[in-house]
């Protein structure tokens, strides 16, 4: 699945499978993590965040099941 790259300072890029809800995230450091049982709704409002940082921290982070793949 292709990664959507974003202009961030702690985020290079996502992607989001709708078929198992799964959010991968690579971040500046190259650690790369998938996120598990993460809604559509969300991941649109990801996609439209004013800074991806800030979405990442305040909905995402320590709210989803999650492990490192890279």
């Amino acid at each position: 699945m292709k990664m959507f790259n974003v202009a961030s300072s702690c985020l290079k890029g996502f992607n989001y499978c709708n078929e198992s809800k799964v959010m991968c995230i690579k971040f500046i450091s190259d650690s790369e993590y998938a996120y598990y049982d993460v809604p559509e709704t969300l991941h649109s409002e990801f996609m439209n965040a004013d800074s991806y940082g800030k979405f990442f921290n305040a909905y995402i982070k320590n709210r989803y099941n999650y492990i490192k793949i890279n």
